[in-house]
């Protein structure tokens, strides 16, 4: 099972994304976690990233790709895996594409949490975090339907999209998730 989860922060992907880790037994890849552990191992793509992130600075696109494919080809992920915040952008998700095609897989399902801003700015006020001020929540929500929008549409096209309600008990949008990737 090969999976992207993609919503906008705050909308339960992580909670989700740990419910089908448990359930399927299959590794959750977040790119934040993949780029510090290819930094922390000294791997040639992380060498190169560990300037960039340090400096607070984006890491391009190819960086990105390779440091994911790296994490594709390992053991755990032989059954499966769940990417959680990547592609973000058009090229990215193209990018990936070509890199599975390589080692023989596919994108099978792109599950979508949507859940309105108001909800967002509800569960974030919860978190009780310094960055999740209304304006700062805004400013991410607006970044995150900038980068997103023409990428559901282009997964969309592809018969790929999953739009899952994420308000409700936790349970039932997991039992939403299962239904529509045919688990």
């Amino acid at each position: 099972m090969h999976l992207v989860f993609f919503g906008p922060p705050g909308a339960g992907k992580g909670t989700q994304a740990l419910k089908m880790v448990t359930e399927f037994g299959i590794p959750q890849i977040s790119t934040g976690d993949i780029l510090r552990a290819a930094v922390t191992k000294g791997t040639e793509l992380g060498k190169q990233a560990g300037p960039l992130m340090a400096a607070g600075k984006l890491v391009p696109d190819d960086l990105v790709i390779g440091i994911v494919e790296e994490r594709l080809k390992e053991a755990d992920c032989a059954q499966g895996f769940l990417l959680d915040g990547f592609p973000r952008t058009i090229p990215q998700a193209e990018a990936l594409a070509k890199a599975l095609e390589k080692q023989g897989k596919h994108i099978e399902h792109v599950v979508s949490l949507e859940v309105p801003d108001a909800v967002i700015h509800e569960r974030m006020k919860g978190r009780g975090r310094a960055d999740d001020s209304p304006e700062t929540v805004q400013k991410r929500l607006d970044v995150f339907r900038q980068q997103t929008s023409p990428l559901k549409a282009h997964y969309e096209k592809l018969g790929l999209l999953r739009t899952i309600n994420g308000v409700g008990a936790l349970d039932e949008i997991f039992a939403a998730i299962r239904k529509s990737i045919g688990r």
